[in-house]
Parts: C-alpha cells; sequence; structure tokens
C-alpha cells in the first residue's frame, strides 16, 4: 500500500521557491507534520494544512533565515499546529504583553492619555455628524426647500414665511413641483383634554411643537403612521394628529383615535392618526399637527385662504426628481410680479433655502457650518495631541530597550521585524485606549444630551454602528496606530547595536529633535486652548454683566391669557395687594427678547414710507419706570390715554431721522399699524436684542389688545412668601389657563445659551488638552533625566548643585514652552479677534491674555516637571556613574 502523499501542487511550488539548501530539512519537517495530520483528521484536511503551511513557509523564509530560526525550533513549531506565520505573530505577542507588564507604569499612563484624547475626539466626531445630519434623515431631503420671504426697505429683513397662497399655486400650476405644503407654527397654546362637563381634566400649555398644516405634509416629509389614514387625516377642518408620545401624555394611552382636545378654549380638534415619535435631529419636530383648514373658522376670516397680503404662512416646497432648483427660484419672482402691484413685488422677494443645509445657516439654525468645522479642529487637535503625548512617551522608554534592541539585532533580526515587533505592542496599546475612549465617550455623552437638551439629543456610541461612521472611525483608529507607533518603533529599530549594548543608543547633542518639536506642539496646543478659554469666559462675562440699558433684577414675567379684559383688570389688582411686590406692568414683552419683528411706518405727515423699520414694544404707563428705562426728554405715556394715540421713541431711531436733539421730535406725528401717534417722549437706548447687536430703532406704545405678559418688580427678600401668593392669585382667576412664569434675569441668560455650551466646551477639552500635556511632558523629563544621568552625574561631582541641575532642565522646557507660545498667540489672536466680531458689544484681546496664558502654562509645566527633575538633581552621582 503506498503511503499518503499531500498535494502534489503544494509540493512543486515549495521545490519551485524553497532555497535549494534547505529544500530537503524544510520539506522533510513538512511531511512529517503532514503524517501526523493525516492520522489525526484524514487524507482531505492534511492536504488541506500541508498546503497552508507551504503557504505561509513562502510569505517568512526571508524573514526565518535573517532571524536564524534553527530546523528545531521549526518543528516545535509545527508540533503545535501553527502555520510560521501564526507562530511569529504568537511569539511578538507574547513578548509584547511581557514588555507592556515589565513597564506597566508607563503602559497605563500612555493608555490612559491616549483613551483620553481619542474619547474626546470621539464625543467631538459623533457630536459634529449628529448636528450635520439634522433634517437629512427624509428621502426627499436633497430636493426639498423651503421658501421664505425678504422684506426689501432700507436694508433687507429675513423672515421665514410666505404669503398664504404661494405653497396651492406652487403645487396646482407647476407641474416640476412633486408636492408643496404650507405650515403655521404656534407659540404658547393652551391644550385641555374636555372632562365632558364643560371643563378640562388635564390642560398643558405647548411652546413649538404644534403647528397647523395641510395632508401634503406627509407626502413631503417622512412620518411614520401608527395608527389613523395617513391621506385622509388631515383632510377635515377641526383634526388632528398626535405623535405616540404626545397621546400618552394627553390621554395615558396612545389609542386616541376619535379622542377630542381642546384648542384655546376656542375649537375642539378630533384625533385622526398617530405618528411615531420624530427622531431628535429634525428642526420641524411637531408633536401635534391640526388641520390647515381649521385657520378660518378658528380665526373667524373666510377669505384669509386666497389673501395676497403680508408674509404669514410656511411653504415647503418639494421638487421632482431631476427639476433644478433655480427654475423654482424664477417661477417665485413670477408669481411675486403676477400676484402684486408693481411697489409691492419690488418689496417683498421670496427665495429658497434647501432643507439639508436649514440647520446650519445662520438665522434659521443653531448651529453654523464655521462652528462644525471649528468643533472637528478641536477634535484634530486633541487626537493629534494624545499621540504626540504617547510618542513621547513611547521613546522615553527607548533608553530602558536599548540593550533589548541591541540583542536582538546581534542575533540577526531585522529593522523591519523590530518595526513588525513594536508596531504590535503599539496596536495593543492602542486598541486597549480605543475600547477605553468608547467607555468614556458613553459614560460621557450623557451629560453632552443632557447640555444639548433643547435639541433632544440622544447621541450614543452606537451611531458608529453604520456604514459611514464605520468608515471614518476605522480609519481613525489606523492613522492613531500609525501616527503614534510608527516613530517610536522605528526610533528603536534603528539604534546601532554595538552603542546600544553600551547603553548609548544614539546621539543627545542639542539639537531641536523631533521629541522637542512634539512638545512644542503640545505646547501650542495646549496654550491655544487656554488662549480661548480666557477669551470666551471674558466675552461671556461681559455680555452678562454689561449694562442692557433696562433693570432686569427681580423682576418676573408672568404670561396673561388674550381677550380677557376684566380679568386682567382684576389680576393687576389683586398682584397689588400681594406683600413684596413692588410695581406691576403689562405688555407685550420685555425690552430684550428674541420674538421680534422690524415694523414699517412713516414720520411726521410724510407720504412715504420711511427706508428704515422699527421695533415696537408693547407696554402700559408702568413699563418704562418697571423697566427703568431713562426719559431724555419729553414724559411717560399717561395712563388716561384711552385713545392710545402716544408713542415714545429711542435715541437710535432719532439717529436714523437725523434728528439731533430729542426735544425737536416731540409732538410729532408718527403712523404706525394704520394708525396715527403723537411722539410725547424720547427714552435712552436700549438693547432690544441679546447683546450680539447693537441698539435699534424702537418705538414703545400702549395696545392693551395685544398684552401678554405680566412684569412684576418684587423685593428681594420676600421672594419665597411672595411667589406662592402670586401663582394663587393666578389660579384663581385664569382656572382655565396653566401658570407659567420665569424670572427676566434667567431669560435673558437663555439668550447665551449656544456660547454658554461652546464656552462648556472648551473648557472641558482645555482641561483634557492640558492633562494629555501634562502627561507629554512627563514622558519628556523622563526620557531626559534617563539620558542625561551621566551627565547630571558628572556636573554633581564637579560642584554643581542641585538648583542649577533644575535649571538645565528648567532652561530646556523654557525655550520649548515660548517656541509653541508664539504660533498660539498669533492664531488665537486671529482666532477669537474673528469670533468676537460678531458682537456689537465685546472685549477687546489684549496683552494680559496672552502674559496669563504663558503664565498659567508656565505654572502648569513646573507643576509637571519638579518631581521627576528633583529626583534626578538628588540622584547620587555614584549610582549614574557606576558603569563607567
Amino acid at each position: 500500500m503506498n503511503p499518503p502523499r499531500p498535494s502534489r501542487w503544494a509540493d512543486a511550488l515549495l521545490r519551485l521557491l524553497c532555497t535549494p539548501h534547505l529544500l530537503e530539512e524544510v520539506q522533510g519537517d513538512l511531511y512529517e507534520r503532514f503524517q501526523a495530520d493525516y492520522l489525526a483528521f484524514g487524507q482531505k484536511e492534511a492536504s488541506r494544512r500541508y498546503s497552508l503551511n507551504v503557504i505561509g513557509f513562502i510569505r517568512l523564509r526571508f524573514g526565518f533565515e535573517r532571524a536564524g530560526w534553527s530546523p528545531a525550533l521549526r518543528t516545535q513549531i509545527n508540533s503545535n499546529h501553527q502555520t510560521p506565520y501564526q507562530a511569529m505573530f504568537n511569539n511578538y505577542f507574547k513578548i509584547a504583553l511581557r514588555n507592556l507588564w515589565r513597564n506597566r507604569t508607563t503602559s497605563i499612563v500612555s493608555i490612559l492619555g491616549l483613551s483620553v484624547g481619542l474619547a474626546s475626539g470621539l464625543v467631538i466626531f459623533l457630536l459634529v455628524g449628529y448636528l450635520f445630519s439634522f433634517n437629512r434623515y427624509h428621502t426627499k431631503s436633497e430636493r426639498i426647500y423651503w421658501v421664505v420671504t425678504d422684506i426689501l426697505n432700507d436694508k433687507p429683513q429675513p423672515t421665514d414665511v410666505t404669503p398664504r397662497p404661494v405653497g396651492q399655486v406652487l403645487r396646482d400650476e407647476y407641474p416640476f413641483v412633486e408636492s408643496a405644503v404650507r405650515l403655521n407654527n404656534v407659540f404658547g397654546a393652551l391644550v385641555g383634554v374636555p372632562d365632558g362637563k364643560g371643563g378640562m381634566s388635564r390642560k398643558f400649555e405647548e411652546s413649538r411643537n404644534i403647528c397647523f398644516t395641510e395632508p401634503e405634509y406627509f407626502k413631503v416629509f417622512d412620518s411614520e403612521w401608527a395608527a389613523g389614514d395617513q391621506l385622509a387625516a388631515l383632510s377635515a377642518p377641526n383634526t388632528a394628529v398626535l405623535s405616540r408620545e404626545y397621546a400618552k401624555k394627553y390621554f395615558g394611552t396612545d389609542r386616541a383615535i376619535g379622542k377630542t382636545l381642546r384648542l384655546d378654549n376656542k375649537a375642539n380638534l378630533t384625533v385622526t392618526g398617530i405618528i411615531e415619535n420624530p427622531p431628535s435631529n429634525t428642526q420641524l419636530r411637531y408633536d401635534v399637527l391640526i388641520s390647515y383648514s381649521t385657520l378660518p373658522g378658528l380665526w373667524n376670516d373666510p377669505g384669509m385662504m386666497q389673501a395676497w397680503g403680508e408674509p404669514i404662512t410656511m411653504c415647503w416646497v418639494a421638487m421632482k426628481e431631476g427639476a433644478d432648483v433655480a427654475r423654482l427660484d424664477q417661477t417665485l419672482t413670477e408669481i411675486t410680479r403676477t400676484h402684486y402691484s408693481a411697489k409691492d413685488a419690488g418689496t417683498y422677494k421670496m427665495r429658497t433655502i434647501p432643507l439639508h443645509e436649514m440647520f446650519h445657516m445662520p438665522g434659521y439654525g443653531p448651529a453654523p457650518r464655521p462652528i462644525l468645522y471649528a468643533l472637528i479642529v478641536v477634535g484634530v487637535f486633541l487626537v493629534i495631541a494624545a499621540c504626540v503625548n504617547f510618542i513621547n512617551l513611547s521613546t522615553a522608554q527607548a533608553v530602558r530597550r536599548s540593550k533589548e534592541v541591541g540583542v536582538r539585532k546581534t542575533v540577526g533580526s531585522s529593522r523591519a521585524q523590530l518595526i513588525g515587533q513594536f508596531m504590535l505592542e503599539t496596536a495593543i496599546l492602542c486598541g486597549a485606549a480605543f475600547v477605553m475612549a468608547l467607555l468614556l465617550a458613553q459614560l460621557n455623552l450623557p451629560m453632552l444630551n443632557g447640555a444639548l437638551w433643547m435639541l433632544r439629543a440622544d447621541i450614543s456610541v452606537l451611531d458608529l454602528l453604520n456604514t459611514h461612521a464605520l468608515w471614518w472611525f476605522g480609519s481613525l483608529v489606523m492613522l492613531v496606530i500609525l501616527l503614534a507607533g510608527l516613530y517610536p518603533s522605528a526610533v528603536l529599530a534603528r539604534f546601532n547595536p554595538v552603542a546600544a549594548l553600551k547603553g548609548k543608543p544614539g546621539r543627545r547633542d542639542g539639537r531641536f529633535s523631533v521629541r522637542k518639536s512634539l512638545v512644542v506642539v503640545q505646547f501650542f496646543i495646549t496654550q491655544l486652548f487656554i488662549i480661548g478659554v480666557i477669551v470666551m469666559s471674558a466675552q461671556v462675562k461681559h455680555l452678562k454683566t454689561a449694562d442692557p440699558g433696562f433693570d432686569r433684577e427681580a423682576i418676573l414675567m408672568v404670561g396673561l391669557p388674550g381677550g380677557n379684559a376684566a380679568g386682567t383688570d382684576a389680576w393687576t389688582n389683586q398682584l397689588s395687594t400681594v406683600p413684596g411686590v413692588q410695581a406691576v406692568a403689562l405688555g407685550g414683552e420685555p425690552p430684550m427678547s428674541q420674538m421680534d419683528t422690524d415694523e414699517p411706518f412713516t414720520f411726521d405727515h410724510r407720504t412715504e414710507k420711511e427706508k428704515f423699520q422699527v421695533r415696537v414694544r408693547i407696554g402700559d404707563d408702568h413699563y418704562v419706570p418697571v423697566f427703568g428705562l431713562k426719559m431724555l426728554a419729553g414724559r411717560n405715556l399717561e395712563s388716561r390715554d384711552a385713545s392710545r394715540r402716544e408713542a415714545l421713541v429711542n435715541q437710535a431711531m432719532l439717529k436714523q431721522l437725523g434728528i439731533g436733539n430729542p426735544a425737536d421730535v416731540l409732538n410729532k406725528d408718527i403712523r404706525l399699524w394704520d394708525r396715527e401717534r403723537t411722539i410725547v417722549g424720547v427714552i435712552r437706548d436700549f438693547n432690544l436684542d441679546p447683546l450680539s447687536n447693537s441698539a435699534q430703532p424702537a418705538v414703545v406704545v400702549n395696545e392693551p389688545s395685544a398684552y401678554a405678559m405680566t412684569a412684576i418688580k418684587l423685593q428681594t427678600g420676600t421672594m419665597n412668601t411672595t411667589l406662592p401668593r402670586i401663582e394663587k392669585a393666578w389660579n384663581t382667576l385664569f382656572p382655565e389657563n396653566v401658570y407659567h412664569s420665569g424670572f427676566l434675569e434667567d431669560k435673558i441668560n437663555d439668550f447665551y445659551s449656544t456660547e454658554q455650551i461652546l464656552l462648556g466646551f472648551i473648557r472641558v477639552f482645555s482641561a483634557i488638552a492640558i492633562l494629555i500635556g501634562c502627561l507629554g511632558l512627563y514622558g519628556l523629563v523622563t526620557f531626559m533625566a534617563e539620558s542625561r544621568s551621566k551627565e547630571i552625574g558628572v556636573r554633581k561631582v564637579l560642584g554643581a548643585t542641585e538648583n542649577q541641575v533644575l535649571w538645565t532642565f528648567g532652561r530646556d522646557f523654557g525655550r520649548l514652552l515660548v517656541t509653541g507660545f508664539v504660533p498660539a498667540a498669533v492664531l488665537g489672536w486671529f482666532l477669537m479677534s474673528n469670533w468676537l466680531q460678531r458682537y456689537a458689544y465685546r472685549i477687546d484681546v489684549g496683552w494680559w491674555i496672552f502674559a496669563l496664558t504663558i503664565g498659567i502654562t508656565a505654572l502648569i509645566t513646573i507643576l509637571t516637571i519638579s518631581i521627576q527633575s528633583m529626583r534626578a538633581a538628588r540622584t547620587n552621582p555614584v549610582v549614574s556613574l557606576r558603569s563607567e
């Protein structure tokens, strides 16, 4: 019987590529392994294993020869059922684990620094990815456009609305439009659940997540239906569609089809559909959608749907595939010319905004692209800083491992094999760091989501489980491994074996080495972050403490239901009897508000409207004293002005009119809202917008029908007892409405929430950059102490004191610190100056910012290097010079 033999093609390949003088020995070893596999697994499996062993030998034969692996070692490898490649990898892996365990303190510091930097970068990248994903989940997002109108006066006033019939015209008359939908947001609506007895069992005040819209809404935007007929749900008046969350909120169950809601105590709505909750990455988050055809009856205006007048409703258009948006823009111009007079057509200009860009456009979205790109740069800087720190710590171990490298090179290891060995160690460290980074990121994401509560953010590391994220995350992993491992591996692998065995692996002169350059990079990044934190902290503090031109302390703002004049009078009378209430004013908005529109007007009986518009503040005769507005000329509004013909104007309006003396405008007439009014006083400028804008022309008038808030000036020492009494009085007088209050100071601070969030991010990431920088400095001072130990010993033998030895360390680090400071100061000044330009009221980027930056960095550096430097300076020179 013939003995079993392996595949002939594998034998032929082995004879072709194996070195002749090794063929017999190698083939004999492989045959022995084949025979053993044959007895254990059979002919087929033994032939497969033999073929794999041949392929593995071919891949690594040159490496085995250079490494000097003996036939006995190869026989041992084969006896373990491993290919040569597997055996060499396992050998490298075991050596890597032993080295990492032997230097576990440094390994832990390396993993910690790298994981913190990677976690920070990962959090930033997840945040930016989340913000860039807004409004993009809709199937037609790339061809959905928002139609808005600019009102053209002395300067264009952008709005977010269009004339009401525009959506219907686009939908019915233009074939390139697939669908169009009109939408009206509702602010401060009262939604109640009738109890069947004429009252309300539950009532809710909704702010921004309720709207009137058409059935076409579901043709333009993606919504997942849970119950109801999508096509018919909003086709009839007085019908509503709820999200699953809000159905449970109102009725305690999502089985709410056919149930009734009451809107603003005016209209009953029948629930005709339930949709799944909208995702968080949308600006169009509507949990209550009311049929658009409800509006004429609700507002008692049957002809409103066909009225071409001022822009009043939002309009969204879904283009057919392949249609050019330029055609839509041209059509909007044609519609304006067709339906308006020549004069009005020159006043209104409709334009389009892509849905997927809306979230990033100034004035329409909270996340402009420059801010997102800046966050990406911050994330990249943190990852680079972490890699630099890792490189410094790795190369600091070069002296300790120089003898190991020398022995390995002496016995035949090639430079490529050494790089492979050290790259494997880097991969292990980076793998551990990435696992820890994922854990740290997930632990910190709840805080990030909490900071972004207004967006209902739900960011998670699970967001990485998609094709795009896996691609960039995998690229990041490979890039970090290469950045963090290639240079240290190359440094260790190029040691001269003779010098390495003597403990002198390379030159250590006064050159500005790569290692020092990396420390300069760390100083640059750290100081750039510190400059950003100082400037942003000072600017936010300035915004909060700068004088806005009115009083804002101890003023409680309470919402006021409209259409109830008798109840309003009783409310103010009741408040005047509450202890701790100093004064009460009624009005539309506080002096500073984001709910603003510019209004046209004519001055002094002129026939043409002024080229500029004014902001209107509605308030009674107590509005000026309660908010502490300063009169410059004339008098305040009078309570007996029953005809509501009086008006107050500010300095900015006089400046626009070209009037220098405030007294010259008194008793002049202005026509506002189609009513003649007389200017009876001039008030000092106050900020109508958050302090990112300068003072605007403003008018204060008294319009009781537009009262929407109560401003209550309180005594600061009695608030704990006063506030409950105010709420009790409200609930007594307005039992059908929801009590809602807040201090003006808090509302103003909310205007700067973006700045606060951004400042919080920068502070956290700056602290992380400083931590990583400290670890990098620790690595460099460790390296310096190791590599200059004999130099320090010689200096001490020759009489150098500890302070003189410490000066050698401080001098080197001082040079690196200043070298990193110069570009950081230049770039920091440029970036922060440009960021401050968006504020009319801003701080100056003065010299003290840079002096404080370099002082903080110097202090951090001294604290970081002091322990290791002192240890090196106090080492007995006998220890460091013993080998000499």
